[in-house]
């Protein structure tokens, strides 16, 4: 069954301009009814939650039945494992404020190297506690993290692990439930960085079974804001970090100092409306299985050319199959600078990008700090095979 992408584009009023966007790992274009949605509580019950008022009372009933969808969406078992968050950097912080004075000087911390920063700088800065951290890096051929490779790392001493599902630059997926069983054989808990896999794949809290699991919402067709999951026990033991007087299991409240964005949560039930929207229209179970099946061809087209072109190092899978990876696609040209590649397609009126992507830390690796990161294209389902092929026939010119 092939994805109906006229249905699927109606959803995005950006689409209709002409321009192309393939820069979606920094941000997705908007559904429709998001602002709607957001318009809908700022003018209808933009109170303040916990009065005894009708209106009060219907503004707290949306910010439930924002979470129950969260929920449902990420396949969480219950209500409560849905944590909003101005961001996942933001979140990704309080979640490490909130494990500080579970950890001891000599403790240690397993964290990849290839993640965002928003994974990284949190779990490094428990040094100053006489943490020690201990860097998992990919493995060079398969370009994923190793289970084996896991394996090696934990000690007796390991207390935590942060990694990502899918690097925002390589675009490799890397084997979750796995890497997760092996951790809690061991007793540890993880922290896995979603960002870059939650607009490809289903999130499916059950099957995956992290203890922590966070992504943006603005980068799956939502609002500017962001998610994290946790497992009821974990979320438990974690600290209050919000005002003294919110009780230690009261749930997520203590891990959303000042309250969410009411709004902004009541935008995303979007997400899941859209999701099940392409559910009911190709009737099927799961819309994400056509996503992925779809995405698989954009990024042949892309990967397909580029192993033609003389001097293109592509990172990542070399494969597109959609076990492998997502439609993400960075590469650098030999002896070319990655921005000025990207500059030269600008006035295309095609959206790509060039840089870091605050995976500093893989680009220093990678010795390409010099030639200003690489270039990175990356497809999601709205893209057509007509704008991969705008793109390629630019790219034949400059490349």
């Amino acid at each position: 069954m092939n994805l109906d992408l006229e249905f699927v584009r109606s959803h995005f009023p950006a689409l209709e301009s002409g321009f192309v966007f393939l820069d979606n790992a920094g941000g997705s274009q908007t559904l429709r009814n998001v602002p709607e949605l957001i318009e809908d509580y700022l003018l209808n019950c933009n109170v303040q939650h916990g009065a005894t008022y009708a209106v009060s009372e219907e503004a707290a009933t949306h910010l439930k039945h924002a979470q129950a969808a969260m929920a449902v969406f990420m396949n969480s078992s219950r209500v409560e494992e849905i944590v909003f968050g101005s961001s996942a950097t933001m979140l990704t912080r309080l979640l490490a404020e909130a494990m500080a004075s579970r950890f001891e000087e000599g403790d240690e911390i397993i964290v990849c190297r290839h993640d965002h920063e928003a994974n990284i700088g949190p779990w490094v800065a428990m040094e100053k506690h006489g943490v020690e951290v201990r860097w998992w890096k990919h493995n060079p051929d398969t370009w994923r993290l190793e289970p084996d490779d896991l394996r090696g790392l934990l000690t007796e001493r390991t207390r935590f692990i942060a990694f990502n599902h899918v690097s925002n630059i390589l675009g490799t997926i890397n084997p979750v439930t796995e890497l997760t069983d092996i951790a809690h054989d061991a007793g540890v808990r993880v922290c896995v960085d979603g960002v870059a896999w939650a607009s490809h794949r289903r999130m499916d809290m059950q099957a995956l079974r992290p203890d922590f699991y966070i992504w943006s919402t603005y980068k799956v067709f939502g609002p500017h804001c962001a998610i994290m999951y946790g497992d009821y026990d974990a979320l438990l033991d974690l600290d209050n970090v919000n005002h003294y007087v919110i009780p230690r299991d009261s749930i997520p409240n203590k891990l959303q100092p000042g309250n969410p964005n009411y709004e902004l949560a009541w935008g995303c039930t979007a997400i899941r409306d859209y999701i099940e929207s392409l559910a009911r229209r190709h009737d099927v179970i799961e819309p994400f299985d056509l996503i992925a099946a779809y995405e698989q061809q954009l990024a042949d087209r892309l990967l397909t050319f580029l192993a033609g072109k003389p001097g293109v190092k592509v990172f990542g899978a070399p494969s597109s199959g959609s076990a492998e990876r997502v439609s993400t696609i960075s590469f650098v040209v030999v002896g070319r600078d990655s921005k000025a590649i990207v500059e030269a397609v600008d006035p295309h009126g095609i959206g790509i990008r060039y840089g870091h992507f605050y995976s500093v830390r893989l680009i220093e690796d990678l010795g390409l700090a010099p030639q200003n990161g690489v270039v990175r294209v990356s497809m999601i389902h709205y893209n057509t095979e007509a704008e991969v092929d705008r793109l390629i026939q630019v790219f034949d010119t400059i490349l």
